[in-house]
């Protein structure tokens, strides 16, 4: 039998012994022939009593509307409904549900209250919401930290370093009927490049290195598949610079692109032209080091001063015949005497005449 039941037996049980005790002074009062002063004052009194009653009845209606809308706490209280998210921490509690209103209804308005009543779970929910509210969870770490990507290793120019040093004498000329011998090597470096391409974490001399070395070993590459030949000239109906072949990074490339569309743009630095090599006599000297991020600032120096005071240059105080390079490149010299005096081991005057040399495309063998 619920609550509800049990009180409103009680509450019927009073209102009849209540209705008895009215009903027998009644009786009294009449067959003892007493004023109707006294019957009256019973009467009023009897009243007063059946109002208490009828008070205490919506009162005790009231209490029972109360505890259909807010379910008593129970000695086992039973699990809540779990919402499980991915990276819920050990601490993390769930939010207290808001207390659902307790202003006792009327009895006028105790079916509305009870028509209007909703789970207390619901109450808690935002305006609009669709799902049960749950409280914000502390992310784990991975999920908010980027993780930082490992920075890709510059492919070692060892190899390449090897094949020089073996081949290539201080002056620029270049074996390359030993280095056909051993091609697998130099295929093996290219296909190292090839699949080590330049990255943005990579330093600027880590960069410049790479290209220059690129440049050189393809060149190389081009000569000794076509070996023997008597110049670079011979290849590629005279623009083996524009052969579309050499592999970097899933992209294919030309010598001309490499040189003028990378080196040249991209660094901006005059020097590089002491370091490519063309494969010609009146190229600037290959030389038989590999370039790298250590020794590339030495290297450049190095050979821009040997290239300039060398055989390939005729430099006096007020008259200097140079080499073509400086002529098909001028812009990337500037002013032309103020560049070859940082180097030149004879002061050139500011007025002096400058006229430039026949190249010589005769393959630069030994």
């Amino acid at each position: 039998m619920d609550i509800y039941t049990i009180k409103k037996k009680k509450y019927l049980m009073k209102k009849m012994i209540l209705l008895s005790v009215w009903c027998a002074v009644l009786f009294i009062a009449v067959s003892c022939g007493q004023a109707n002063e006294t019957a009256e004052s019973a009467l009023v009194e009897n009243e007063t009593q059946a109002v208490q009653a009828v008070d205490i009845e919506e009162e005790m209606e009231g209490k029972i509307v109360e505890e259909m809308v807010i379910p008593q706490k129970s000695a086992e209280p039973q699990a809540e409904e779990q919402v499980v998210l991915p990276s819920k921490s050990a601490d993390a509690k769930p939010a207290n549900p808001a207390p659902a209103e307790s202003t006792k209804p009327t009895s006028e308005s105790k079916a509305e209250v009870i028509k209007d009543a909703k789970p207390v779970n619901e109450q808690t929910k935002p305006k609009g919401s669709t799902s049960t509210r749950v409280p914000s969870l502390p992310m784990k770490k991975d999920e908010f930290v980027k993780k930082e990507s490992k920075t890709a290793a510059t492919p070692s120019h060892s190899a390449w370093n090897t094949i020089l040093a073996a081949n290539v004498s201080t002056t620029g000329g270049v074996n390359y009927a030993a280095i056909k011998r051993s091609e697998k090597a130099l295929d093996s470096y290219l296909e190292l490049l090839a699949n080590n391409s330049v990255q943005n974490s990579w330093s600027s001399n880590e960069k410049k290195a790479y290209w220059i070395n690129l440049y050189n070993a393809s060149t190389v590459k081009l000569i000794v598949a076509n070996y023997p030949t008597k110049s670079i000239q011979n290849l590629e109906d005279g623009k083996p610079w524009d052969k579309r072949w050499i592999k970097s990074g899933g992209k294919t490339y030309t010598l001309n692109e490499i040189e003028n569309s990378i080196l040249r743009p991209q660094f901006k630095d005059a020097r590089i032209h002491f370091a490519v090599n063309c494969a010609a006599q009146s190229c600037p000297r290959l030389m038989n080091k590999a370039f790298t991020a250590d020794n590339l600032e030495s290297l450049l120096e190095q050979n821009a001063k040997w290239f300039i005071n060398s055989k390939f240059n005729n430099i006096t105080t007020n008259k200097i015949k140079v080499s073509k390079v400086f002529n098909w490149y001028a812009d990337d010299f500037g002013n032309l005497i103020d560049f070859l005096n940082k180097y030149s081991k004879t002061k050139i005057s500011d007025d002096a005449q400058v006229d430039y040399l026949e190249y010589d495309w005769k393959l630069n063998g030994k």
